[in-house]
């Protein structure tokens, strides 16, 4: 550990969370360590919705202009029944005009390759692909150890405990890209099936889909098959073999605290893994990273860590304890059998 000054951190996993709190602790003068356990980065998924206070967080980290060169604003969204009648609006416009800047779409290739250049600039921060992830040892050389390695998080379980555990909710999910734009974007909610489609990037459309029963592309397809334009023809024209399945799991019970053990903190999944159904899995691990390298800078090195975790826990964790809480009651409600009251419920929405 270090004697005096800025510390030496260990941030255990290069996703999103990770590398944001590297560049945040390095922009502190922090001497920084990423452990990551695949190989190389990451080259796969496809687009991340950046919500306006998660844009401001990146403005403060000196990502904002990397993020707007890439993204596309996400505009005119409407949730609709399988025949394509339109229930609602997804409340973007009212986004924008409160936050005065749009949601944003960015491909996570994309949002990665930025994280990682603005930390080859900073220079300092040694990545380590490869590497195990925070085990029992890990990081203990460090004054600051950081969990951002995710929903399986190995920090979390070894300095947390195991209350808090993976929950598998049932759904699989299966995400693409389509290589057209569609111009229809929103979500359709079916009888425990639910198809969304947004912009990603000129020229390409981003789609998500949720099918309980379905374990190939072929059942995938055929379970919307009869849905409106353009959600075939989407499936149609994608190549299964640049699809992803997983399958829906958050974190249950919520943790107690982010932090342990005054050097230790979590972000992202690894403190609050949520169902993606508010699209806000991308934006948390942001703002976690962005208030814990904050109050870590406000209070100088490491002898001002205890204070410094405590003020990150107490901006943090119920803020995003309660986005996961709406994220996993908005699954259940879409994903409900009792599709008639869920669309008249939800055709009481603005228009």
């Amino acid at each position: 550990m270090s004697s005096g000054g800025r510390g030496t951190a260990v941030v255990v996993g290069a996703g999103v969370g990770g590398l944001a709190t590297a560049i945040g602790l390095r922009r502190a003068g922090w001497t920084v360590r990423v452990l990551e356990r695949r190989t190389a980065p990451e080259r796969y998924g496809t687009a991340f919705a950046i919500h306006p206070t998660a844009q401001a967080a990146l403005d403060r980290l000196g990502l904002g202009e990397a993020l707007r060169a890439r993204a596309v604003p996400y505009r005119g969204a409407r949730i609709r029944r399988p025949d394509g009648t339109v229930l609602a609006a997804l409340p973007l416009e009212r986004v924008e005009r409160r936050a005065g800047r749009p949601e944003l779409l960015i491909s996570r290739p994309y949002l990665l390759d930025a994280l990682l250049a603005e930390l080859e600039a900073l220079g300092g921060v040694d990545i380590e692909y490869g590497s195990p992830r925070g085990g029992p040892g890990g990081g203990a050389d460090a004054d600051l150890l950081v969990g951002a390695d995710g929903i399986n998080s190995t920090v979390r379980t070894t300095h947390f405990g195991s209350r808090s555990g993976v929950r598998a909710l049932g759904t699989v999910a299966w995400i693409g890209i389509a290589d057209f734009e569609t111009g229809v974007y929103g979500e359709t909610w079916g009888d425990g099936r639910f198809f969304g489609l947004t912009p990603v990037e000129p020229g390409r459309t981003n789609w998500y889909a949720a099918v309980p029963e379905a374990t190939t592309a072929e059942e995938v397809r055929a379970a919307f098959a009869d849905w409106h334009d353009p959600v075939p023809r989407v499936l149609a024209d994608t190549d299964p073999a640049g699809w992803i399945r997983y399958e829906m799991r958050h974190l249950h019970p919520a943790l107690p605290a982010f932090v342990a053990g005054g050097r230790i903190a979590l972000v992202g999944d690894a403190a609050h893994a949520m169902t993606p159904n508010l699209g806000q899995g991308a934006c948390t691990a942001l703002l976690d990273a962005e208030a814990l390298t904050r109050a870590v800078a406000a209070r100088g090195g490491p002898g001002g860590l205890p204070a410094a975790l405590r003020a990150y826990d107490a901006e943090r964790r119920r803020s995003a304890q309660r986005v996961a809480l709406a994220s996993r009651t908005l699954h259940r409600f879409v994903t409900g059998r009792r599709p008639a009251l869920r669309d008249a419920l939800t055709g009481l929405l603005p228009g």
